[in-house]
């Protein structure tokens, strides 16, 4: 398992319900769309290389900062209402729970509205070969039509996971693009592979 403070973005205000999907290749971002960070971390006891590393920032929260700092975005991090513990094992079984009851965990303070954003990425890392239920708790509160959506990923082995089959049922009307999924161990030297994908889905600050 593994999960950015803003620093190039400012932090978000976001609305709505949900309704259908599409789940084709977006297109390149046009000049001046507005683009929402939201991810979810957590740091404490982590995977890595086949071990346990302690990380004081999560790898997701370091990746999405990564992120706010090469373009103009709104930032919001996702906080589970209940904090996902810092043993890993303790959030490992959690996380099985979660998927098995296809749970929602609360969230803490999410955004009014999305409906001023045209791009959303959505960040996290991948717990056993999907987003945390937490990302669905998110994506399901709003209307995504007309909007794209990023999946942004860390990872030990499944890469982007199921998040774009999971955000295309979770956005219903949205465009769902192309992810960017970076090995958790390897994020602190993830820039040139950041920027390359930003330029690619045309958000990268010129």
């Amino acid at each position: 398992m593994t999960g950015v403070q803003n620093t190039g973005c400012s932090p978000s205000q976001s609305s709505g319900p949900a309704p259908e999907s599409t789940g084709q290749p977006a297109s390149a971002a046009s000049p001046g769309q507005r683009v929402l960070l939201a991810y979810f971390s957590r740091a404490g006891e982590n995977y890595s290389y086949g071990g346990r590393t302690n990380l004081k920032v999560g790898n997701t929260e370091v990746l999405a900062e990564m992120i706010s700092e090469r373009i103009q975005c709104d930032v919001h991090r996702i906080e589970a209402v209940d904090p996902y513990s810092d043993d890993y094992n303790e959030t490992v079984a959690r996380n099985v729970r979660e998927q098995d009851a296809r749970a929602r965990p609360a969230i803490v303070d999410p955004p009014s509205s999305i409906e001023r954003y045209d791009v959303v990425l959505l960040g996290s890392p991948i717990w056993n070969v999907r987003a945390p239920m937490i990302m669905s708790t998110f994506a399901e509160r709003y209307d995504f039509r007309g909007k794209t959506v990023h999946p942004v990923t860390t990872y030990a082995m499944s890469g982007l996971g199921t998040t774009e089959r999971d955000y295309a049922a979770s956005c219903p009307g949205a465009t769902i693009g192309e992810g960017l999924a970076v090995r958790g161990e390897e994020v602190r030297e993830a820039e040139a592979q950041v920027e390359s994908w930003l330029r690619r889905v045309g958000v990268l600050r010129s």
